[in-house]
């Protein structure tokens, strides 16, 4: 990666050509071009949602943007009103007491914390536990601390929880940062009390922090409400968790996301933050406050709406022989690939041979090998469309 200015070679700094490649980047230039080509193609790889944002939220921000207060610059790590909202929402939801002025930092979006926290607190040599599978923006924040990744396997004997067990000595006590992710990106599974209790006792064996991503906190079913971290004694002392409206609500657009938790942790993300931006715009933030305290009906409609979609679509793969388990939380659903594929030819052969697109697992780690994730992100009948086009193939 280097280029030319005058008589003078550009050479980008070590931290750039340390970055990890953007596997997806790829699946979204096959999947385009073939849309060039006037494909009909089912694009089930991507975790875009497609629903608007609730109708209530977007008729604030076109009030609040009128609001001259909000064209000046907004305080650098926030409105008050916003994280007093984030810690409402907690109580209600989690019934986990926050304190909004010391335990709440504003993020342009979930992705930007997850990639921060490895900034604040890891050094050249260090070591962060890394989920495997996992959203791979935890690589991206690693790779730029220029610490090392040490990855936990996430099988489906384990219900794709890690065993902490397995893990070496001596990794254990350089470690000095986790991730974990529940519901889980890619594989749909949820956590319980139990695992969250057994990860405080190891983060405080060994003094690490975990940096719990509960993207997909919203999202659980069959009656089953997922848990956060928070809610775990002793949470607060290990660790914080990273919320973002962009699934619960429809706000992927807006860049809306919190740290939660350990004051120390906020302090320092709340740090970083002075030096990257001046948060948010105030209108977003009094409209993501009202998503927050107003009408929780909508959250409801969209689980609702998924779990629907969850159903139908496993209602398809039962109809030609595609075995795999249901998800218990998030968007997406993790389903083995045919007999004598790896995760990418397979993938491959769906887009060709039946225009649907799914995300090959590998490019969630290589414990992703023989999988692919599938997003319940159009309506029911698209999804039975992409499982009949693929069932034409007699593959299982």
């Amino acid at each position: 990666m280097e280029t030319q200015i005058g008589q003078h070679l550009i050479q980008p700094a070590d931290r750039m050509n340390g970055l990890p490649t953007q596997f997806f980047a790829k699946l979204v230039a096959k999947a385009n071009a073939q849309v060039a080509k006037g494909r009909d193609v089912i694009n089930l790889g991507q975790g875009n949602p497609d629903q608007p944002t609730p109708p209530h939220i977007v008729a604030k921000l076109q009030e609040a943007a009128a609001n001259p207060l909000y064209h000046k610059y907004p305080p650098f790590s926030g409105y008050p009103f916003l994280k007093e909202a984030v810690a409402k929402r907690y109580k209600e939801d989690y019934d986990v007491d926050v304190d909004p002025a010391t335990e709440v930092a504003i993020l342009f979006g979930g992705k930007t914390g997850l990639v921060e926290i490895s900034q604040c607190l890891l050094n050249p040599g260090d070591v962060c536990l890394v989920p495997d599978p996992g959203y791979p923006d935890y690589w991206s924040g690693v790779a730029l601390a220029g610490a090392e990744m040490s990855f936990m396997p996430l099988i489906e004997k384990n219900n794709y929880l890690p065993d902490y067990g397995a893990i070496p000595p001596e990794i254990a006590d350089r470690a000095k940062l986790m991730f974990m992710n529940y519901p889980n990106n890619p594989t749909g599974a949820v956590a319980n009390a139990e695992f969250y209790a057994n990860t405080v006792a190891y983060a405080r064996e060994h003094g690490i922090v975990v940096a719990s991503d509960f993207a997909y906190g919203a999202i659980g079913f069959d009656g089953s409400k997922p848990i956060s971290f928070l809610q775990t004694p002793g949470a607060k002392e290990v660790g914080v968790e990273f919320y973002t409206l962009s699934k619960t609500y429809n706000m992927a657009g807006w860049r809306v996301g919190f740290a939660i938790g350990n004051a120390q942790i906020i302090k320092l993300i709340n740090l970083m933050q002075d030096h990257y931006y001046c948060s948010l715009f105030g209108g977003i933030q009094e409209a993501a406050a009202l998503a927050l305290t107003g009408s929780q009906d909508c959250v409801a409609d969209l689980k609702a709406r998924y779990e629907s979609r969850r159903n139908a679509l496993f209602a398809a793969l039962d109809r030609i022989g595609w075995k795999a388990d249901r998800p218990g939380g998030s968007f997406f659903c993790w389903l083995p690939v045919a007999p004598g594929y790896t995760s990418e030819s397979f993938a491959d052969l769906l887009l060709y041979e039946a225009d649907v697109v799914v995300a090959p697992g590998v490019g969630f780690g290589t414990h992703g090998e023989g999988y692919v994730r599938l997003g319940l992100l159009t309506d029911e009948a698209r999804l039975e469309e992409a499982v009949e086009r693929i069932g034409k193939l007699n593959l299982f």
